[in-house]
């Protein structure tokens, strides 16, 4: 790896300002944190930067809920994110607001050019309107029946249940979700980005080692069914910045968001003069550019951001890393179950490091989804961080600090395992560079392992009976603190809390090059505890402490939230039992789940029906494991006729409550309920 200084400006997706951060969104901070730290105790010149992104109809409606001013509520989740990632020591160099002075002239600067060089065209299109709340619809605003498969409480998008993709003027008796009105249809002229115009860069960028490959792939099922002009406006009453010359025509929120990058860095360089804001921006320059973002915004950060950049006369990202979601105990995250942790939750309980330490243990440079299984975490922090590295310290710092002053020895003669300790520097580097954390803890912690068996095998506790051996302990224990002192210089980017109480403990402050060097004649502190184990009674308190904190948060809503759903989605027109008794519900066995290639929502389901299976495929992608799944019973509409897909036959439809994305819940019969049995 090169030694050169590397100017590098890094960034995290931006979290939205109308809720709190929980532990699902901790993984990407914490993934991109660990990068930052290595890349700066390398001693190169590297940025963090972030920011709320503060627009959209959905702050706006939220402000309206809560009877405050929209600038008010995205201030006050500012201040409250920025407490949570401090406390999570994700160490920003500065947290901005997508809604400040810089983004604005950015936005408006990023359009003109767009704009001057033909990039932008209008069109009248036809929009869903809500008479009540005097305002058009964003997509996700309106609810109806799925024009494909008849699907009822279908976002205005897509559908959850065959995948379907259409305009919200194409669903059937549409209902807005904010009033529960009948929407009307309006003309409305809006602002259009020429996104197949960059279809050639776009290919070229997307294979040009930018993003991981599962990416990559995944662009190109994009490109080969057509790049479309992406629609950048959005009408009054909108909270977001107004588009130049077009009075009541706001920015959508999606063209300003990853601007907030830029206007982030900006306001940093011009408030600090730590960095030269344009030769991070100016097309080819040398300086590097890295996004970390979840995979559910890979569209907008692959296709919109680079071909917007290119048009704009900026550069590229270097590269945009995508990280998985994360389950917990094998399943999303539960509010009823308690395992829909706030990340203050979190803090209130446990140490911020063992999450750090547990993600990272986990982490490679793949989009894998990420399992919290909170006992394994529990026991692998417990064996690896206290049982394996501060054990080294705890069994060697005593014997420095009573027999010989707190000095460590001034000669070491066995100096092979040390060698070897310092050479591993190399390669964890490298893993630690490629985001291939896991590979990286293993070998720390394979390393932890020969040094606890090099003390096992001295024995000092047992040499120090006789004063003739006295030189032999202190060399041994000498020789323990150092290896345990390497071993945290390579943990330091994972644990930044432990590593600050190691380094007051040793009196030394690490930098990466601190592994070429070892301590010799060398004054250490009194040996104190640096980690406690983690009692699982911890872990079941902060279940316990999160399942009220959402039962208290829903509480009051529950009532409000019973009446919205009926009337934003009315009780169908009355049927007679015959036609009701047409349907056939039965139980079933989910006999095997997979991911569908290609499909963004669906699973594949195969359904034992008490000897006879049924393929099924069902838009619950987002909420669902599919490895969850298997073993499970559920319902299906076992006589619906056989609907041909894009993927395939689908012989079926499995029963699911709940809006969409994550929060979809199938139906599970109670216990004794037998695969073909008829729900009646």
């Amino acid at each position: 790896m090169t030694t050169a200084t590397r100017k590098i400006l890094v960034t995290n997706a931006l979290p939205y300002a109308n809720g709190p951060i929980h532990i699902g969104h901790m993984l990407g901070y914490i993934q991109a944190d660990i990068w930052v730290r290595f890349q700066k105790m390398r001693g190169h010149e590297c940025h963090y930067m972030c920011a709320d992104d503060a627009h959209g109809t959905p702050i706006m409606l939220k402000a309206q809920q809560l009877g405050i001013e929209p600038e008010q509520m995205i201030n006050d989740m500012n201040q409250a994110h920025q407490a949570d990632f401090a406390d999570f020591h994700v160490n920003f160099d500065h947290y901005y607001s997508t809604h400040s002075p810089e983004n604005k002239e950015l936005a408006e600067l990023i359009y003109k050019r767009l704009r001057a060089a033909g990039h932008i065209k209008t069109k009248t299109i036809s929009q869903l309107f809500d008479p009540q709340k005097e305002m058009f619809l964003p997509d996700r605003f309106v609810k109806g029946d799925c024009p494909k498969c008849g699907a009822t409480e279908q976002y205005g998008d897509n559908c959850d249940v065959c995948g379907a993709t259409y305009a919200p003027t194409d669903l059937k008796n549409p209902v807005s979700a904010v009033s529960g009105a009948t929407p009307e249809l309006r003309d409305s002229e809006h602002y259009f980005f020429d996104l197949p115009a960059f279809e050639k860069m776009l290919k070229a960028w997307t294979r040009s080692g930018s993003l991981q490959e599962e990416m990559a792939n995944k662009l190109n099922e994009w490109f080969e069914s057509g790049l479309q002009r992406w629609d950048i406006s959005r009408d009054a009453p909108y909270f977001g910045f107004e588009i130049p010359d077009a009075p009541g025509k706001y920015f959508y929120v999606w063209l300003d968001a990853p601007i907030g990058y830029m206007s982030s860095f900006k306001h940093y360089c011009e408030t600090t003069g730590n960095a030269d804001f344009d030769s991070y921006w100016q097309k080819d320059t040398d300086t590097e550019l890295y996004h970390f973002i979840g995979k559910d915004i890979i569209y907008f950060h692959s296709l919109f951001w680079p071909a917007m950049l290119s048009g704009a006369e900026f550069r590229q990202p270097t590269n945009v890393w995508a990280h998985g979601f994360i389950t917990v105990n094998g399943t999303k995250m539960s509010k009823s179950k308690g395992t829909f942790i706030m990340a203050r939750t979190y803090l209130e309980h446990l140490d911020p490091d063992y999450l750090r330490y547990y993600f990272a243990a986990k982490l490679t440079s793949r989009i894998d989804d990420l399992d919290l299984n909170l006992t394994d975490f529990a026991q692998r922090v417990n064996s690896d961080l206290v049982g394996k590295v501060v054990n080294i310290a705890s069994r060697c710092a005593g014997f420095i600090q009573k027999k010989f002053d707190g000095k460590l020895a001034t000669e070491l003669n066995e100096t092979e395992l040390l060698t070897e300790f310092q050479n591993a520097a190399s390669s964890i580097a490298q893993a630690y560079e490629n985001r291939e954390f896991s590979r990286a803890m293993r070998e720390i912690m394979g390393l932890a392992d020969k040094a606890n068996f090099y003390i096992a095998e001295q024995e000092p506790w047992q040499l120090i009976k006789d004063p003739a051996n006295a030189s032999r302990v202190h060399e041994i224990c000498s020789i323990g603190i150092n290896l345990f002192r390497l071993l945290m210089i390579y943990l330091t980017p994972v644990v930044p809390e432990l590593a600050q109480r190691v380094q007051a403990f040793l009196k030394e402050q690490f930098t990466w090059q601190s592994h070429e060097h070892i301590l010799t004649g060398h004054e250490i502190e009194p040996f104190k505890a640096l980690l406690q184990r983690i009692d699982m009674k911890q872990v079941e308190q902060m279940i316990d402490a999160s399942k009220e904190a959402n039962a208290a948060a829903q509480a009051p809503a529950a009532a409000a939230t019973e009446n919205d759903e009926l009337q934003n989605d009315p009780i169908a027109e009355e049927i007679n039992f015959d036609e009701f008794a047409k349907v056939d519900l039965r139980v079933a066995l989910i006999a095997n789940a997979e991911h569908v290639e290609g499909a963004d929502k669906l699973l594949k389901l195969t359904l034992d029906l008490g000897g006879e299976t049924r393929q099924v495929f069902a838009g619950i992608k987002s909420a669902y494991d599919p490895a969850t799944l298997i073993g499970q019973h559920t319902v299906m509409v076992a006589n619906l006729a056989p609907r041909k897909m894009r993927f395939g036959l689908s012989e079926g439809m499995v029963l699911a409550a709940g809006p969409g994305g994550e929060d979809l819940y199938i139906m599970n019969p109670h216990e004794g309920a037998k695969p073909g049995m008829r729900v009646k």
